[in-house]
């Protein structure tokens, strides 16, 4: 079955270039995706320059979840299998993009994340950042009893069940956790594998050290309220 890896980017000028090629290096079977989101730099210039890949640019900025809500229906739209998604900052690795997608592959999961927290190696992310993933997958355990170490990873692979059922009704703020609670709550297979990830190289983070605390309450609240209110099953 064919594969997409998604690269969202946003103002990703000194690393879009690099996880390209590294992409097609490890991941040469695959059709690429950018998604260029609004971004006011050189991005869209570099981008326009590439052959044998895909490019789609918003007119502006949507945020991360507007990103993979266009490339998810991309995908659902055309005959693939199977999506990785390769952040277009430079901390997911397309060296171990072949790795998340081979449960996939052999029916053992629908969701694969590639979790920091597994083996703790590479970068962690801030502190700050760090104590509310630990709550995300406190919540998490206890809603859906599914034991998750890394809710706000982004590099994750997707078989085509769980693209084609988060595309219907996706979270465009901070969807990374909502994800996981979307496809157990519907008896989708989640699993996990250790990924070793490297610290952004250029850009800007999409959630500031202030907004870190409105996506932590943002996603409890949510999740909370979907699942006490018709959300369990």
């Amino acid at each position: 079955m064919k594969i997409l890896a998604l690269i969202p980017a946003y103002n990703e000028e000194k690393t879009i270039l690099s996880v390209i090629e590294e992409t097609q290096r490890y991941l040469p079977e695959a059709d690429i995706l950018v998604l260029n989101d609004g971004s006011t730099d050189n991005t869209k210039a570099i981008l326009s320059q590439q052959k044998d890949i895909i490019v789609l640019h918003h007119p502006f900025n949507m945020g991360i979840g507007g990103a993979i809500w266009t490339g998810f229906n991309f995908f659902a739209r055309n005959n693939y299998g199977y999506l990785v998604r390769i952040d277009g900052d430079g901390q997911h690795p397309p060296s171990q993009a072949k790795m998340l997608l081979e449960p996939l592959q052999k029916k053992e999961a629908d969701l694969v994340i590639g979790s920091r927290f597994i083996k703790r190696e590479g970068y962690l992310s801030s502190l700050g950042r760090r104590g509310g993933i630990k709550l995300l997958n406190i919540l998490t355990a206890f809603l859906l009893k599914e034991k998750i170490t890394d809710n706000t990873s982004g590099f994750r692979a997707y078989n085509r069940k769980a693209v084609c059922l988060l595309v219907k009704d996706y979270p465009f703020d901070y969807p990374e956790p909502i994800e996981v609670y979307l496809l157990s709550r519907n008896g989708l297979k989640i699993r996990e594998l250790s990924t070793k990830m490297r610290q952004r190289k250029g850009g800007v983070t999409s959630i500031s050290l202030l907004h870190s605390y409105y996506y932590l309450i943002k996603v409890l609240l949510t999740i909370s309220v979907n699942f006490f209110y018709g959300g369990k099953k």
